[in-house]
């Protein structure tokens, strides 16, 4: 039997100076997140969030990510699955 299929959005997250801790824990606690890494460059994470339907994963970026206090800015990429 196959495994049902999800959606997968990367985040890339830019967060204020001094609370990328914090937003890294609070980001780790969203049961939607499979992935949380520190990176560096333009961005501070790379978050990987998975659901069962692309509109719910959207609406984790948007009404619980993105309101993360320490948030600065955010880059959402769709997976296409091919």
């Amino acid at each position: 039997m196959a495994e049902p299929r999800t959606e997968t959005i990367f985040l890339l997250v830019e967060t204020e100076v001094g609370r990328l801790e914090e937003v890294l824990r609070k980001v780790r606690a969203i049961p939607e997140v499979s992935e949380v890494e520190p990176v560096t460059g333009p961005f501070d994470l790379i978050v990987k969030v998975r659901a069962a339907h692309i509109n719910r994963a959207l609406d984790v970026v948007v009404h619980r990510i993105r309101k993360i206090p320490g948030i600065r800015s955010t880059e959402t990429l769709v997976s296409v699955g091919l």
